[in-house]
């Protein structure tokens, strides 16, 4: 038996008898001054990241690119319908395959407004790896999907339901102690977010 296998049996083993409710997780109150987007906003913007309003009328990649002025990326790895890349993650065999990619977009199960967090699971990413070697992350949000507090974060169904979750706050960073804090070390360069209502479901048979 391996030592995770072992573990994991000694543990059943051990556990106490009967059912025993998890602790209730505690509500604290929050001043979500000037609605909660711009909470989330400003908390993303506090930690290196960006936020931008969707606009009908432009392209949302032209706007990302000018925002971060970034070339025209060879790679783009699309996990959403909204936005077309040239590189289908389906397609990808190892994960390894995508460290050439130079933008991956996705969208967030849902924000916390309280950090500026993103939750990312294995039904948005597709290959978790997307998300640590792109050069840029391009999250697409819906407004609706912002909660207040990692409290309320914790009451989505996605941590009953995903095998993988992971909160991004930001680009990746990193500082010594001098305090130079340098972006993209361990991960993306960048992290921006548009807020972008999801697409209705197509509810015909």
């Amino acid at each position: 038996m391996i030592p995770r296998d072992a573990i994991l049996a000694a543990l059943r083993n051990n556990r106490p008898a009967g059912q025993h409710a998890l602790p209730p997780l505690p509500r604290f109150p929050v001043n979500e001054e000037g609605g909660r987007a711009a909470w989330f906003s400003r908390s993303l913007t506090l930690m290196g990241g960006k936020v931008l309003e969707h606009d009908p009328a432009a392209d949302p990649m032209t706007t990302f690119l000018a925002i971060n002025k970034l070339p025209p990326p060879k790679v783009v790895c699309s996990a959403v319908p909204e936005i077309a890349g040239n590189r289908d993650l389906k397609t990808v065999v190892h994960p390894r395959d995508l460290a050439d990619v130079d933008i991956a977009v996705v969208r967030a199960a849902c924000a916390i407004a309280e950090t500026g967090s993103v939750l990312l699971t294995e039904a948005q990413l597709h290959i978790n790896a997307v998300a640590y070697l792109a050069q840029h992350l391009l999250v697409l949000l819906d407004p609706a999907d912002i909660v207040a507090s990692t409290q309320d974060a914790y009451d989505r169904p996605e941590f009953h339901e995903a095998r993988y979750a992971v909160f991004h706050t930001g680009p990746s960073a990193t500082a010594d102690i001098e305090g130079v804090l340098v972006h993209g070390a361990q991960g993306v360069r960048s992290l921006t977010v548009i807020l972008l209502p999801r697409q209705p479901r197509n509810t015909d048979p």
